[in-house]
């Protein structure tokens, strides 16, 4: 079993981040028309809401990175609904919105629409022009101020990523894992959180989307599955110990 120390690991580049992104989308939108009627309404980890209000979520979210306007319009209107609802983040309102304008959509539309956004949302981000990609945005704990181009590369995708992770297990279905896309987002993530909280440590993590990873010597060895080590970062599950760190997606 070979291990990779987490300064070893490859940071993903704009050039991966975009293709990283294309298959989100695409995996997405492929889980979602592939639900059961039923799979719809099923509860998820994240409070509040259900498959298909976080599905909706996906879709706002997209619609905002294809379209300037409707960014502007999602900032307008949604930052004042932090006032309205259990807000723990300024992007809580901008949630809640894209949730209620879409709630009216059929899930055939749903799904019709998801299929068409995602490339005009990776286009729409990578399009964004330099000087604003480097505009400083507070991300929160532990991640504190980062470039909105950390947003646009990174954050966007882990998101549609993680909530594609959230559907699976609220669904009980297994998801369909490939090293090249699910394993690299793994190891980039293991690396930045390794980086914030600075402890060594041994970690193993089991499945397709696993992997061995390092930091310094003497440190707690933690084995777990990859998806649930993601699961745990995000808040979904409880962690304690190394697991104790956070990395919100």
């Amino acid at each position: 079993m070979s291990t990779t120390s987490t300064t070893g690991v490859t940071r993903i580049n704009r050039t991966e981040a975009r293709n990283l992104a294309s298959a989100e989308f695409e995996k997405f939108a492929a889980l979602v028309a592939s639900l059961h009627p039923e799979d719809w309404q099923t509860d998820t980890d994240c409070v509040g809401w259900d498959v298909r209000k976080m599905v909706l979520h996906v879709l706002g979210s997209a619609d905002a990175q294809a379209s300037p306007l409707v960014f502007l319009h999602q900032l307008r209107r949604g930052l004042p609904l932090n006032k309205e609802i259990d807000s723990h983040h300024w992007v809580d309102g901008l949630n809640e919105l894209q949730i209620r304008e879409r709630t009216g959509l059929t899930d055939t539309e749903v799904i019709a629409q998801l299929q068409a956004v995602g490339a005009k949302a990776v286009k729409g981000r990578f399009g964004t022009p330099l000087p604003m990609r480097f505009t400083p945005v507070p991300f929160g704990d532990p991640i504190g101020w980062k470039p909105v181009n950390y947003l646009l590369e990174v954050g966007f995708t882990r998101d549609v990523w993680a909530h594609r992770i959230d559907i699976h297990a609220a669904i009980d279905r297994a998801m369909p894992l490939d090293a090249a896309h699910d394993g690299r987002l793994v190891a980039d993530i293991v690396a930045e959180w390794a980086d914030l909280h600075g402890e060594p440590f041994h970690l193993h993590l089991t499945g397709a989307a696993g992997g061995t990873f390092s930091q310094g010597d003497g440190g707690e060895h933690v084995e777990m599955d990859a998806l649930d080590f993601i699961r745990t970062l995000s808040g979904r599950l409880p962690g304690t110990g190394l697991m104790r760190h956070p990395l919100p997606l």
